[in-house]
């Protein structure tokens, strides 16, 4: 099935792809949406984010065939050269960058053999530079100096590649108020462990560990606050990233663990 393309500005791109651990049906229909994507857009190459799917997956089109390159790793690499390159991420950009025209690759195959290739074209050996970047996160302006890639933004915005601001998951959200007063109390928290350092009276210390216990309910409502924000949030802006949910997760639970164990000390310390 033909997927839409991830074009700049979505993030997405910026995400790791993850290794490919199951070779089953799942894995050859993302293959099959690859390669129809591929032939309705007249692409050579596609690495698996570039519609989305966080796969480490690459194909290369050599004539009628797709070459199926599934968790790629270069182990060698000789005879840099400057290359010039386009990506479909970027429309209408052209930029020369440097990679090496002959690499030493390991990869598997569909049905997870380990395959190796020993590639000494400067166009392939290229290609599939750049497309492992996409696999690491990276893309092809994390390649050139930062002036010239700061112009090349400035002009994609002139042609209006920029979506509607409406569309695209603000760089500021308003769920990082959430984290940013539940940090404050969390150093609260912390540092109320500290008391009892001080010589301070039983009373005080008693009072200090009624703060405490009032706080810790608070941050689990900060918490769930934060998660229904988010949700909101993904479905407000059509250009927020995948990659977000795994950080909003990594989010909570961090905070949440950490409010749980300062509440135990704090019983343990100061009660």
């Amino acid at each position: 099935m033909v997927q839409k393309l991830v074009i700049y500005p979505d993030d997405r791109v910026n995400c790791t792809s993850t290794d490919v651990r199951q070779y089953n049906q799942t894995l050859w229909d993302v293959i099959v949406d690859m390669e129809d994507t591929m032939k309705a857009n007249d692409i050579e190459a596609m690495a698996a984010m570039q519609i989305a799917y966080p796969y480490n997956i690459i194909l290369i089109r050599n004539g009628d065939i797709y070459d199926e390159y599934i968790n790629p790793r270069i182990l060698t690499n000789t005879d840099t050269f400057d290359s010039t390159e386009s990506s479909v991420y970027y429309p209408d950009v052209e930029v020369t960058v440097p990679r090496y025209g002959k690499i030493k690759l390991i990869y598997e195959d569909r049905h997870g053999k380990q395959q190796h290739a020993d590639i000494d074209d400067k166009l392939l050996a290229a290609t599939l530079q750049r497309k492992i970047d996409y696999t690491f996160g990276g893309n092809l302006l994390d390649r050139v100096e930062k002036n010239q890639r700061e112009k090349i933004l400035e002009a994609l915005a002139g042609k209006g590649i920029m979506p509607l601001a409406d569309e695209i998951c603000p760089t500021f959200s308003k769920k990082d108020y959430f984290v940013s007063f539940t940090d404050k109390l969390l150093g609260i928290m912390g540092l109320s462990l500290l008391t009892p350092l001080f010589g301070l009276s039983q009373s005080t210390l008693q009072t200090i560990y009624t703060i405490d216990k009032f706080i810790f309910p608070i941050i689990i409502l900060l918490m769930l606050g934060f998660f229904f924000y988010a949700q909101y949030e993904a479905k407000k802006f059509s250009q927020c990233s995948s990659c977000q949910v795994g950080n909003n997760i990594g989010v909570i639970v961090k905070r949440s663990v950490l409010a749980l164990v300062f509440a135990v000390a704090a019983y343990f310390i100061l009660s």
